[in-house]
C-alpha cells in the first residue's frame, strides 16, 4: 500500500507503535525502520548497533540511530538476540535506509527469544496498511526518500 508517498508493503509484519518492519525467515528475523520512521527521521548521519550474539528485551535498543533532526533508538519489537547487523551496507552508504528502508535498508537480523508472548501487537496485511493509513494522518505526513 502507498499513502501519502508511504510505502507500507503487506507481505511484511509491524510493530506500528515503534515503526518496525519484520520479515520472518524461519528460527530468523529481519527488522528494519518502516518508511514512515526513515521520513521521521530524516537523513541518518550515524548508526551504532549493538554487539552480534547480544541478547536484548522487547522496546529495549538493538542500535542507536542518528540524523540532523533526531538521536534515538532503534527499539527490538520483541526479546531477541542480534544474530547480524547491516553494518557493512552503512559503512557504504549511511543513507541506505533513507534509499531502501525494506530492502538493502535492513538494520538487524534476529533470533526471537519469546515470540510466542510477545507477539500480540504485532500486524500485517490489510490491518497494518489501514493502521499506518491512520497514524499517517495522525502525523500529517508525507514520506520521501533520498535518491543518488
Amino acid at each position: 500500500m502507498i499513502y501519502y508517498a508511504c510505502d507500507i508493503p503487506e507481505d511484511l509484519t509491524y510493530d506500528i507503535e515503534r515503526d518496525v518492519w519484520i520479515r520472518f525467515e524461519g528460527d530468523f528475523a529481519v527488522l528494519g525502520m518502516t518508511d514512515v520512521a526513515q521520513t521521521r527521521c530524516g537523513k541518518i548521519a550515524a548508526i551504532s548497533f549493538r554487539d552480534i550474539g547480544k541478547k536484548v528485551a522487547q522496546g529495549k535498543a538493538l542500535a542507536t540511530v542518528e540524523s540532523a533532526k533526531w538521536v534515538g533508538p532503534f527499539p527490538a519489537p520483541f526479546s531477541c538476540e542480534i544474530i547480524a547487523t547491516n553494518e557493512e551496507g552503512f559503512a557504504h552508504d549511511i543513507l541506505i535506509t533513507n534509499k531502501e528502508p525494506y530492502t538493502t535498508g535492513w538494520l538487524v537480523k534476529v533470533k526471537p527469544t519469546d515470540l510466542a508472548n510477545e507477539r500480540g501487537h504485532l500486524v500485517t496485511g490489510q490491518e497494518a496498511a489501514e493502521k499506518y493509513r491512520a497514524r499517517i494522518q495522525e502525523l500529517k505526513l508525507s514520506c520521501l526518500r533520498c535518491m543518488d
